[in-house]
Parts: C-alpha cells; structure tokens; sequence
C-alpha cells in the first residue's frame, strides 16, 4: 500500500498509461504508477493528495473517490487555461482517483484567508475576476459540450504557480444540454435560491455564485460568517437576503454583484456579458484609486458586514422563539381540545351547551347565544381563537 489507498487494486508492477476502453474518452493511469504525498485538502465527494506520476515525472493532484461518474468524462474534454487540466483517471476498483495538473498555489479561499492578500489591489482582482469569468464562459459557451458547474466558490478556484486562477472540482457538474433539474449539491453560501430550492437551474446558477467569489476578494471575508447553512437557505430563499456591499465599494463593483445576485435566474447576467462590464471597468481611469482606498480601509467598513451578520443572527433567533411560541400554543390547544372531548363524552354534557360568540351584549338585550353540538366545538374554537386573537381570554388560564 501507498498509504493512501488501498493495495489490493495492483495488479502489477508496470507502470505506464493507457486509452481508457471503448466508451469512455479519457486516459486510464495506473493506481501503482502514482507516488502519493500529503493530503492537500477536500473537493466535493473526495479528498485531494499531492502525488507524483511517475512515469511521466510530473507532479499531480489526484482526487480520491469512491468511483468514477462523470467527473472524468466531464474534464476530458475541457482545455482551457482557466480549468484545471486533466491527465486521467485511476479506474481500478477500489482505488478511484482523478488525475489533474497541481496548482501549487493552493485554493483561492485559502489565499483570501492569508496575510498576503492583503497586499491584493485594483489590478489583481480585475485580473482574477476576469480569469474566472473566461473560465465560466468557456464552459458555458465555447466547451465542446456545455457545463454548468453547479459549485462555484472559492475552495473550487486553485492558483497555479504563476498566480493564474483554474476552476476545478467538477464533482457536482453536469453536461448542459438543457434547462435541467439538480439535487442539493454545492454550498450554501454561493448557492443561488433556485439550487438551494431544487428547482429547474440553468448557467445563471454560476452567475449568481460568482458573484459570492467576488464579493470574496474585494471584502476578504467569509460569506455568512457564523451562519449555519440550513439558515443562510432560509434567509437566502425566504427573506431574499444577500451579503452586504460596504457602503465604500466602488458603484461599478457593486452594481456587478447586485446583478448576479438577482432571485430571477433570467435577469442575472451571462458571463459574456460580464467579461464586457470587466472590460468597460478596466477602462475607467478613476477607479483603481476608489477601489484600492476601499480595499485598504478594511477597518472603516468591515463593521458593516458584521452589523448586518448580527441583525441576520437576531433574526434567525427571533424566528426560532416564534417557532417555540407557536409550538406552546399548539399544545394548549390540544389540551384545551382533549378537555372538550372528555367533556362532551360525560353523561351530564351530552346534550347541546350554549356558547357565547362575540362581544358582550349591552345592557338590556339579548345576549348572542349559538346552540352548538359539542362534536363539532373544537374545530370552531381552534379556528375562531386563530383569528380572533382576543378571544383566547375565554379560555380557563391554567389551559393557556
């Protein structure tokens, strides 16, 4: 054994690469033909080691997993600079790996989280946003197949050795063909309403997770920070919330992320359509000093981001003690029901009783009284008492 797999998979000591079998269209790499080192972290349904291909000297990354789907058939026809390259695939049971180039640089969350992003200026994240954008698009637009990525975020961008962004981890892609349906994959905070609802999705998806990417690098912050992710759903789908743009971030920013962020997946933007607003932006001479003055004042609108988390942790509190009211309520009116029915199952209660509905009558008139059969009191009381708040005083209090 490797230390990493298992050693059963080995069915000898050559060492070489070859075509995969009819059917599929990707490289076949000997599970003994790769050297493992350490492990470099965790992608979407496997983890990722630092190795050597051996017998083409060459240093990889390689994705453990627990079989082959369609990931491999996916990368094997992706060429692009700005996606991660793809070598083959380890396809002897149970030793299932993905074999792509190393980007020695580590992922783009990585380096956000690093003191040396703070060194990030205008020109570098124009640089990156571009890469990530040509990237998306080629996927989208130029692949030979469309792709949607279905997990755009920062732990799925690497920097190579030359500080050039690649996606990767194509563990939750799917060939685009048409509008189709995907299950829950991804992650919370990038993920657009339509994901996290399992609704019909389309390439807008990513838009709206790029989006979360670059709100990452002009705010080296985490999105939802302190948030779980069932509550980022929430306040996502059901309180239409999005991370906060700091007052200082320049208009043009801004506006870019807005758009990406809209809840109608029609209306957000195509990357084409955001590389040409790249563009544009790289064209105004005023805005690498507003960019790189809000950049390097963290300090002056950082509490921003973490009012607004808090305003979101209250609200999510707020609603987890409404939840428990509501729950209260439920049960005195259960027991209040359960009273009424052993009530009306007595010999003494068995004949019609009289209730009183309404207001009290003035002095002097007739009182509103409702003969009602005691079988069918409980479903009225609950549903008057639900709309007629007040009327809820009637009740014994030690019931309430």
């Amino acid at each position: 054994t490797n230390g990493v797999f298992h050693s059963e998979a080995v069915t000898g000591a050559q060492r070489h690469c070859e075509m995969s079998s009819p059917g599929a269209s990707f490289v076949q790499i000997k599970f003994d033909d790769i050297l493992f080192y350490e492990n470099c972290g965790g992608g979407s349904f496997g983890s990722v080691y630092r190795a050597r291909w051996i017998s083409q000297d060459k240093e990889v990354a390689v994705k453990k997993l627990l079989k082959i789907e369609n990931e491999a058939e996916i990368l094997s026809v992706l060429s692009h600079r700005n996606i991660i390259q793809f070598f083959g695939a380890i396809v002897e049971a149970p030793n299932y790996g993905i074999v792509t180039e190393y980007a020695s640089g580590g992922s783009l969350y990585d380096y956000l989280s690093s003191d040396e992003s703070e060194k990030m200026d205008m020109g570098q994240i124009m640089t990156w946003a571009a890469e990530i954008a040509r990237g998306m698009h080629y996927l989208h637009s130029e692949a030979p197949v469309k792709v949607i990525h279905r997990d755009l975020k920062s732990r799925n961008v690497v920097l190579a050795a030359d500080k050039v962004l690649k996606i990767c981890d194509f563990g939750a892609s799917k060939f685009l063909t048409h509008t189709t349906h995907m299950s829950l994959v991804g992650t919370f905070p990038w993920m657009a309403p339509e994901v996290i609802q399992s609704l019909p999705v389309s390439e807008t998806c990513d838009t709206f997770s790029y989006g979360v990417v670059l709100w990452e690098m002009l705010t080296r912050e985490i999105p939802f920070k302190g948030l779980e992710g069932l509550q980022v759903a929430w306040l996502v789908v059901e309180k239409n919330e999005r991370l906060t743009i700091p007052s200082g971030c320049p208009k043009c920013f801004a506006e870019l992320m807005r758009t990406c962020w809209v809840t109608e997946p029609k209306e957000r933007p195509m990357f084409k359509q955001i590389l040409s607003t790249l563009e544009s932006m790289s064209n105004d001479s005023q805005l690498p000093q507003q960019c790189n003055s809000f950049l390097h004042n963290k300090a002056e609108w950082r509490c921003e981001i973490e009012a607004t988390l808090e305003r979101l942790k209250k609200l999510e509190r707020d609603l987890s003690t409404k939840e428990q009211e509501l729950k209260e309520r439920e049960r005195r009116l259960k027991m209040w029901e359960r009273k009424l029915i052993e009530q009306s199952n007595s010999p003494v209660s068995s004949s019609l009783s009289p209730l009183h509905f309404g207001p009290s009558s003035p002095s002097g008139q007739t009182p509103h009284i409702v003969e009602w059969p005691r079988q069918q009191l409980v479903p009225v009381c609950i549903s008057w008492f639900s709309h007629s708040p007040q009327e809820k005083d009637r009740i014994p209090l030690h019931l309430l």
